[in-house]
């Protein structure tokens, strides 16, 4: 039986798709259904029903589904014991991440895992919590990086740093403190959009005070965290962001870092990946390395 074969297989069971499929792993649409026929042909049985636009498993299509893996993480793991102490491991990642941990956690995991697997590429996308999630159940991505939980039997999470929100203004912005959540409805307010981590966290925590989201003065809702921050900085207006993100402007003096009193909400980034994707060997040991490499 032809691994190759078996590998095509499960890529067309994740995507449901022949075409998604071709795309994930740069073959064409008649290349990858050649495979799945010459699996037919084989086996003497039918893989796959049609159904609307889906490619729906047959009863046989489960049975080698469930061997299928099995049998391309013993050929994984024959590889890795082959290769360990070598350096000469190659393949590409995919990785979606949201906006904080895409722009300061992300860069440091790669740059620690690539100190010892320094042939592997990365292919990052960034985008909310909530698309990054998205990704991930999807298949169009080997595992995504973000600081908010979306509840699912094929998602598995791994925490990798735990940080609270703080308030941040540009430097020539004054705010008395201690810092209450009643002092910040009196200024203009930047806020992020509904599908961020951060937005949730900030809107349980109003929630808990009994202040509804509209007593703020919003001046601006805005989807990109750099863009927020830079916002901030031109002093349009204060914002809640990550402690990770606001620490780093802070040190360079390039706005003013504040803790809200009785907001000691905290939350974790956390590295996701789907339970029914096959990972590749690289992705493998990346998933196994995070914690350590944040």
């Amino acid at each position: 039986m032809d691994l190759h074969q078996l590998y095509v297989f499960t890529k067309v069971v994740e995507h449901k798709s022949f075409s998604k499929a071709a795309e994930d792993i740069f073959l064409s649409q008649s290349t990858v259904s050649s495979h799945i026929q010459g699996l037919e042909k084989m086996l003497g049985v039918k893989l796959f029903d049609r159904v609307g636009r889906e490619s729906i498993l047959t009863p046989h299509g489960e049975r080698l589904y469930h061997w299928a893996l099995q049998l391309l993480l013993l050929k994984d793991q024959a590889l890795l014991d082959l290769k360990k102490g070598m350096t000469s491991l190659r393949g590409m990642i995919r990785i979606a991440a949201s906006s904080v941990p895409g722009q300061f956690l992300v860069p440091r995991m790669i740059k620690q895992f690539r100190g010892e697997y320094s042939e592997v590429i990365f292919h990052i996308n960034q985008s909310s919590s909530k698309h990054v999630a998205e990704k991930v159940l999807n298949g169009s991505v080997d595992m995504g990086i973000l600081g908010q939980k979306f509840e699912d039997d094929k998602l598995r999470y791994i925490p990798l740093l735990k940080e609270k929100l703080v308030l941040v203004t540009s430097q020539a912005c004054r705010i008395p403190e201690p810092v209450s959540i009643s002092d910040i409805l009196e200024y203009p307010f930047i806020m992020r959009n509904s599908d961020s981590g951060t937005n949730a966290l900030l809107e349980r925590f109003l929630k808990k005070n009994k202040i509804m989201k509209d007593q703020l003065n919003i001046v601006s809702y805005i989807e990109d965290g750099q863009s927020l921050i830079q916002l901030v900085i031109e002093n349009v207006g204060i914002s809640i962001i990550s402690e990770v993100a606001a620490r780093e402007y802070s040190r360079h003096n390039m706005l003013k870092m504040y803790t809200i009193q009785d907001f000691d909400d905290e939350r974790y980034f956390y590295l996701v990946y789907n339970v029914n994707k096959t990972q590749s060997i690289v992705s493998r040991l990346f998933i196994e390395q995070a914690a350590e490499l944040v």
